[in-house]
């Protein structure tokens, strides 16, 4: 059977129990009486080995076999919970993610597992594992009553014994596959163990079951030894008396019992039972087909705008009627369309409890993290991006953040510090927070390091505003730390946070309270393909700035405009702004200065400047095109439109403008 049809599933959901496994552990860690936790990780764990023992990955199989011993010891009150078995369980999961991670990258999963496997049965070996035995079978008064009834029903009786070989690694399956085989030639009346403990895997190697049957033993034995990893049968027939014999011997309770219970007589033909309806309403789909889909609609918007045009100029009621309807069906498409699209945060935030464990483990401090709102969803194309600018202000928080626990004691704080990630929609954008109750930043450290780099002049250092210094950290190269180590040091990091955020067209901002900690705050777009846009005419051509950039629109009269070291600035609601001439930075041909100046006020985290066009067109929904490789990194222009007329406008980047 060909697997490769099976890789791609198999990948998503592996990467969904392991998430699965790793937010029950951390779970687990804070309340180790809760069993229901270990429940959850074994039912994860168990499918994981039987996922990856189906696709041949026996390294994988291996190593998530050998945790389920450990997690069944600790779940029958056999195994003590203590630092050991958790770190072990993590380091096993670990392990699990490198190896779904090489086979997703095309490898084959392998990995050297020994040393892992060897600690986990050591853990095990401590505490030995007491599984149910399968060496007998108990006959009570229900058992010999139904056994009565088929024997005057002309069917036999077996017991049969089943030994699968010890280095099955499905027992579970392979019991299935025994029991199936039974359910066709009778009816199983009794399991030892039971068929729950079965299922859950509760046995050494072998189980019992009492079978009624009209087949011979000879055809069951046969029929048994097909399935794979069975290495011995034993059937043995049932003694049964009949059922004038029984009846004496039954007490009330049973008798009442029998009447509820029919044993049918097996049939030539299967009746199938009528199933229930799923529930299950959704479908995994492709993203690349997402993103096909995205693309034939980004056409459809550029067509509608055409259409709209149209309509204006040709002035006809019953197509501006039609155009109209059409417009509101194909935005109603797109909030689906972009809907679809969506994904909650959760995504990137589950892997964070895990990081910071470890962080605060190999630093030796003691730390929470909070999250809250991990539901609410942003555009894919956000979501792929935003994981490591997270990753970069978590480790800095972790490392320059939080202090050290007696430090912490000393300042009246609690031990333990406490991070706090949160997300929430706010209009068209979402913001995320990144809150810690550490030391907060230090603005004279930080103006220091500051001078000392040449990042700025003693004169500039007098006029920083406390949030001005604060953004300082976001320099290239900047770093307070007092030694380079594993988790920061280098100055490399926030720096790389502030373009990346700034290149998905959002913000970032910090507040601080020197001695009681710091927040960072995140602004991102809800979505990158189709965006709403302020469209402007310099000359002949036309541009178009992303609303989430524009503070406002404004007529300036010349004697407003002001010089300063040979820039022109403005005085805008009593603050002191730069302009910026669009003509001439862009080299718009037979541009002619009217007798005013039309400006567009446009933001990047605090900075403001003033943006001179001529003229304002109005506002549209825009299609976000990239330029290609024949032109990469123009200036200040992040993309191309396609306008209603068919005409291509670029796409100023705001936040290169403003240094």
């Amino acid at each position: 059977m060909d697997m490769n049809q099976y890789l791609e599933v198999f990948i998503e959901e592996s990467r969904e129990h392991l998430q699965n496994v790793n937010d029950q552990l951390m779970r687990f860690e804070k309340n180790t009486d809760n069993l229901g936790y270990v429940n959850e990780i074994f039912r994860s764990a168990h499918t994981l080995k039987g996922m990856s023992a189906t696709m041949g990955f026996d390294d994988l199989a291996q190593l998530t076999h050998k945790m389920e011993n450990v997690l069944d010891a600790v779940r029958n009150h056999q195994l003590d919970v203590h630092t050991e078995v958790l770190d072990a369980l993590f380091e096993s999961v670990d392990a699990l993610e490198i190896m779904v991670q090489s086979i997703s990258e095309g490898g084959d999963g392998q990995l050297d597992v020994k040393l892992l496997v060897q600690k986990l049965q050591r853990i095990v070996a401590e505490e030995p594992v007491a599984h149910h035995a399968a060496s007998s079978i108990e006959y009570d008064e229900l058992v010999q009553t139904l056994l009565s009834q088929t024997a005057d029903q002309g069917f036999n009786a077996f017991e049969i014994t089943v030994q699968l070989e010890r280095t099955c690694l499905l027992k579970a399956a392979r019991a299935y596959m025994v029991f199936d085989v039974l359910e066709q030639a009778g009816d199983v009346i009794k399991s030892a163990p039971t068929v729950q403990d079965i299922e859950q895997e509760k046995f050494e190697s072998s189980f019992i079951v009492i079978l009624v049957t009209n087949e011979s033993q000879e055809k069951l034995q046969a029929s048994i030894m097909e399935v794979s990893e069975v290495e011995s049968v034993k059937i043995a027939a049932v003694p049964v008396k009949k059922e004038t014999e029984m009846e004496e011997l039954v007490s009330p309770q049973v008798a009442a019992a029998i009447q509820e219970v029919t044993v049918s007589a097996p049939s030539t033909s299967p009746v199938e039972e009528k199933r229930q309806p799923s529930n299950n309403k959704t479908i995994r789909v492709n993203i690349d087909r997402l993103d096909s889909l995205m693309n034939l609609f980004e056409e459809l918007v550029i067509d509608r705008g055409r259409l709209e045009q149209i309509s204006k100029e040709l002035n006809n009621s019953e197509l501006d009627e039609t155009v109209e309807r059409m417009s509101r069906i194909s935005g109603d498409l797109q909030t689906i369309i972009l809907n679809m699209r969506m994904v909650p945060v959760e995504t990137v935030f589950n892997r964070f409890p895990r990081m910071v464990r470890q962080l605060s483990k190999d630093l030796g401090k003691q730390i929470e993290l909070q999250i809250v709102g991990a539901d609410t969803e942003l555009d894919r194309t956000v979501i792929d991006e935003i994981g490591d600018p997270l990753v970069h202000l978590l480790r800095n928080a972790v490392d320059h953040g939080i202090e050290m626990p007696q430090a912490r004691l000393e300042n009246g704080k609690n031990e333990k510090g406490t991070i706090r990630l949160k997300a929430y929609h706010s209009g068209n954008h979402v913001f995320i927070d990144l809150e810690d109750d550490g030391a907060g930043i230090n603005r004279e450290k930080v103006l220091q390091k500051a001078l000392d780099r040449g990042i700025i002049d003693g004169k500039t250092a007098e006029t920083l505003t406390d949030k001005q210094v604060y953004e300082l950290i976001f320099a290239s190269g900047f770093s307070t730390a007092e030694q380079i180590s594993d988790v920061s040091g280098r100055g490399v990091g926030l720096d790389v946070v502030k373009n990346t955020i700034e290149s998905l067209g959002g913000s970032v901002t910090i507040d601080s309270n020197e001695g009681y900690g710091s927040r960072f705050s995140i602004q991102l777009p809800l979505t990158l393909s189709i965006i709403s846009a302020l469209l402007v005419q310099m000359s002949e051509e036309r541009y178009a700035l992303p609303l989430s950039s524009i503070i406002e629109t404004a007529i300036v009269q010349p004697k407003e405009v002001m010089h300063v070291h040979g820039q022109k600035v403005i005085d805008f609601r009593g603050a002191i702004i730069p302009l910026i001439d669009l003509k001439e930075l862009f080299t718009v041909p037979n541009s002619v200065q009217g007798d005013h100046y039309s400006v567009v006020i446009v933001k990047k985290g605090e900075k403001t400047a003033g943006l001179i066009v001529d003229s304002f067109i109005g506002q549209q929904e825009i299609v976000l095109k990239s330029l290609g490789h024949y032109l990469p990194g123009v200036f200040a222009i992040s993309g191309a439109t396609i306008l209603g007329d068919g005409q291509v406008a670029l796409i100023i980047d705001c936040n290169a403008l403003i240094k």
